[in-house]
This record gives C-alpha cells, sequence and structure tokens, in this order.
C-alpha cells in the first residue's frame, strides 16, 4: 500500500461526508453504525462526479489509497483505493468498523476465521464474495480477517468509509496475518 494522498472534495463527495456526519453522530454501536453508513455510501456509488481525475489513479506497483476525508474529532475518514488488474492486500484485519462499496470495476473477497492450532494459530477461509459495482458491505471487528483483490481486468475503484483517523493512522489494518491458511 502506498502512502496516503489527501484530495480535492468534489461537490458530490461533500455530500457523501455529510450524509456519513449524521449517522456516525447518531452514536449507535458499531455494526448498527456501519449500516446506516453503508445505505449512505450506496446513494453515490458510481456517480461521475464522485472522484476527481487525481483520485482515479492507480499505482502500477500495488493498490494505492487516497484519503478523501478525514474528521476533524477523528471519527471516520473516507478512502478511495483503486486497484489495477492482479493487485492485492495481504490477508489483514482492521482498527475499527468499515464500509466498503465499489465504485468501478469489481472486487473479490476472501474472508477468514483464526482457529487455535496447539501451541499456535491458522486460518480458514469461510467465505469468498465477488463485489461489483454499487455494492456495499460492512464489517465491525473482531471477526473481519480477510483479503481483497481487484477481480475484474480493469481497473477497480472501491471506496471505504472507516471508524478512524486514517489520515492520522496511515492505514485502517491493524494486523497482518503471515499463518497458514486453509483455502475452500
Amino acid at each position: 500500500m502506498t502512502t496516503p494522498t489527501a484530495a480535492r472534495t468534489t461537490a458530490r463527495l461533500g455530500q457523501l461526508v455529510d450524509d456519513i456526519r449524521e449517522a456516525v453522530g447518531r452514536g449507535l454501536p458499531p455494526d448498527t453504525t456501519a449500516y446506516l453508513v453503508g445505505e449512505r455510501l450506496a446513494a453515490h456509488l458510481g456517480a461521475s462526479d464522485l472522484l476527481t481525475a487525481e483520485q482515479r489513479e492507480g499505482d502500477p506497483d500495488r493498490y494505492r489509497q487516497h484519503v478523501l476525508h478525514a474528521e476533524s474529532d477523528g471519527s471516520f475518514s473516507v478512502v478511495a483505493l483503486v486497484w489495477l488488474p492482479g493487485q492485492r492486500t495481504a490477508i489483514h484485519d482492521h482498527v475499527s468498523w468499515c464500509v466498503t462499496g465499489v465504485h468501478e470495476g469489481a472486487e473479490s473477497e476472501r474472508r477468514y476465521r483464526l482457529v487455535p492450532d496447539g501451541t499456535t494459530a491458522r486460518l480458514v477461509a469461510t467465505e469468498d464474495v465477488v463485489n461489483h459495482q454499487g455494492d456495499v458491505c460492512g464489517f465491525a471487528p473482531p471477526g473481519d480477517i480477510h483479503r481483497v483483490r481487484n477481480a475484474c481486468s480493469s481497473t477497480a475503484i472501491s471506496i471505504h468509509v472507516y471508524g478512524a483517523d486514517i489520515a492520522r493512522l496511515g492505514s485502517s489494518v491493524r494486523r497482518v496475518y503471515d499463518l497458514p491458511a486453509d483455502e475452500l
């Protein structure tokens, strides 16, 4: 993953941030907040005026993160991830609740469960999901271990909303797992 970049805000992105601010401001539990944020995000996915040209730029070496907004109180951040064909994450989990919506293309996600195995642990694949443009999913730790990759032959762009200040943290990743992983 590359270093986060700050980018200009479009009018539609400003509206999305206002919509998210209202949902997060309710102070509800993380899973309920993620659900409400997902409803608001879905209405903006695929809109041609959501991102600037700069916010749609990828990186030939790895998926690219564009920090679109970080709320001043640290309660949430909005990030665009740009994936060129074949790019993927390591197996990881997160620092907070997250909502992801596919803005363009498709993303494949493999979800895992951490299982004790004697004196160590291993990962067991539990589900494979392909999300297409307009699809939204959300989660709240624990139980958020996964790997994501571009599932199409063109650029994929997803919008992520995290319940943390990603501009300050640099990433939403809490841990990267380098354990044996049983596949489906």
